[in-house]
């Protein structure tokens, strides 16, 4: 990952940024940065989504256009492949993923979305060393692992995963023609490198760094800016032929090279953390429009937020050994709550990492599947209700669902959309009062309608409140044997309140009065029922009685299988 900085400095600015663990320094003339004017963004001719998004590379919303009606062109920067992929990945990636699905599933639009592994870099190369195994064993370890963690965070796998070390041919070719197009040379010591000058003040799109003066300390580039395309061999490192000697592809001619052997010129839609901006995406930026000679290559830059712990400004990352990784996560909550915690700020925010933030996220799935709940229960006739409002619901439920399409649609803000689901749960709960005797007719084709509402727009963000994930084959029993507890509970329980009257006198006006109260010696069989609805629930089954009938649920391994 790569974060940066500025300082002012007596007319320079010092930039600090870290690429491979490594602290790197350089000068910025803080008189020669080119005007954004120079580097203007062209508006993309073909189909208007209807959708505004934040495009990095003009600092503002824009509105989504695509090149082709209802398809969307996507690549993301994957993982470099030499540890545990941390909280901090996994915010980023489940933020990219509820955003594809706003626009597959809301938008109609068809996301056709390519990553790239890195499975070969200094760390990996670094911690292969370290462990004494082969880079390749290492890296295809973590790789199924970071596939494991989105799988169990219900990340939408992309339509193809594209190792480095699977397309050197095709990054050899990339590089040839970029130095057969003026843009690249290559070294005495076979290192081969992209001449930022001769794009002139085209360099520095996405950050506006025209000005940059580069790393201190670099020895044969022809300008400190200019960054590897190809970088020479050392001795007991992994290499391939090319036709400048022995060796293996630069960071960011990876991502160009793949990105371009998919899209070819033109690229809807680039994503990655903030972090990649620079210089990771300037140089993708660069090197392709000079291998395609185009004006343009990516036509949106979408960037999310840092994760922070909170009360710290620094990013959760492996460097500053701040970080939780994604298995020790999911020990404590669950997929559906993680997915709230992002859903809960803007995609594009940096968003703060406390228990106070994940039992917000967990007390608002809480309150979702309880309105679930209810609104089933009142559908089947378990939970008593008083006469409801019918059209005010309905009314409330028109209005979120137009409020929430438009807040999508301005640049997926998702808390806002989330808030009018929450507000729209909250007018049907304040309807959905137990009574113990009902006047006038039952209204559940409303809440069917609400229920469904919710279920769905909360699948389209990929919080599956149905349970739709495999279980073991035990589960089916496991219902089953409940269900006939309950039951049987439910026949003890209503034996047990028949009443009897029995006469006592009014003290004020020493007449005589009746009260029914449960006859005396059933109510042993009362407090039984009680026991065991509070035994099992630590157990994970959950009884709510409503008047004479109960209804209940299983939260089991962060799952909820309901009656």
């Amino acid at each position: 990952m790569t974060g940066f900085r500025l300082l002012l400095n007596s007319g320079f600015r010092i930039g600090h940024w870290i690429h491979n663990g490594v602290t790197k320094t350089s000068l910025l003339s803080s008189c020669n940065i080119c005007s954004r004017a120079e580097r203007k963004w062209i508006k993309p001719v073909g189909f208007d989504t209807g959708v505004k998004t934040y495009n990095s590379l003009t600092k503002q919303k824009e509105p989504l256009v695509l090149a082709q009606e209802r398809i969307a062109t996507w690549y993301s920067c994957g993982p470099t492949v030499y540890d545990h992929a941390h909280l901090g990945h996994a915010c980023s990636y489940v933020r990219f993923d509820i955003l594809q699905r706003i626009l597959s599933r809301l938008f109609e639009i068809n996301v056709i979305h390519v990553m790239v592994i890195t499975d070969i870099d200094d760390k990996i190369i670094q911690r292969s060393l370290e462990q004494n195994i082969s880079p390749t064993v290492l890296a295809r370890m973590h790789e199924e692992e970071f596939k494991r963690d989105m799988q169990a965070l219900r990340v939408l796998p992309p339509a193809v995963y594209m190792r480095v070390t699977d397309n050197i041919p095709q990054i050899v070719a990339f590089i040839e023609r970029i130095i057969g197009n003026g843009h690249g040379y290559v070294t005495s010591q076979g290192n081969v490198y992209f001449d930022t000058q001769s794009i002139g003040n085209r360099y520095g799109k996405l950050v506006n760094l025209g000005g940059i003066v580069g790393e201190l300390g670099a020895q044969d580039k022809r300008d400190p800016r200019d960054f590897a395309l190809w970088k020479a061999s050392k001795p007991h490192e992994p290499h391939w032929e090319s036709p400048w000697g022995q060796g293996r592809p630069g960071w960011h001619i990876e991502c160009s090279t793949i990105a371009s052997s998919v899209f070819g010129s033109q690229l809807d839609i680039h994503s990655g953390g903030i972090d990649l901006a620079f210089p990771h995406h300037e140089n993708e930026i660069a090197q392709s429009e000079a291998y395609h000679q185009c004006e343009q290559w990516g036509n949106y830059f979408l960037h999310s937020g840092h994760l922070h712990l909170k009360g710290s400004v620094e990013k959760m990352s492996k460097s500053l050994k701040n970080y939780v990784t994604i298995n020790d996560f999911l020990e404590s909550y669950t997929a559906n709550e993680f997915r709230l915690f992002c859903l809960l700020t803007r995609y594009r925010s940096a968003i703060d990492y406390s228990d106070a933030s994940t039992n917000e996220a967990r007390s608002t799935l809480s309150t979702i599947s309880a309105f679930c709940h209810n609104a089933q229960a009142y559908m089947q006739g378990h939970l008593l209700c008083q006469p409801i409002e019918e059209g005010i619901l309905w009314e409330r439920l028109s209005a979120t669902q137009s409020s929430v399409r438009k807040a999508l649609a301005d640049d997926f803000d998702t808390p806002k959309a989330v808030g009018a689901i929450m507000s729209l749960i909250h007018h049907g709960n304040c309807q959905l009062q137990p009574a113990t005797k009902v006047d006038g007719p039952r209204c559940p084709a409303v809440f069917g309608a609400m229920l469904s509402y919710v279920r769905e727009i909360l699948g389209v963000f990929g919080v599956d409140l149905l349970d739709r994930k495999e279980v073991h084959d035990s589960s089916g029993v496991l219902n089953n044997v409940v269900e006939e507890l309950v039951h049987f509970r439910s026949k003890v329980r209503k034996f047990a309140l028949s009443v009897g009257d029995q006469a006592s006198q009014n003290p004020q006006t020493g007449s005589e009065i009746q009260k029914r109260h449960p006859q005396p010696d059933r109510v042993p069989l009362l407090k039984a029922c009680d026991a065991l609805r509070n035994n099992l629930a630590p157990l994970g089954v959950h009884i709510k009685d409503r008047g004479t009938n109960s209804t209940w649920e299983i939260t089991r391994g962060g799952e909820t299988r309901k009656n």
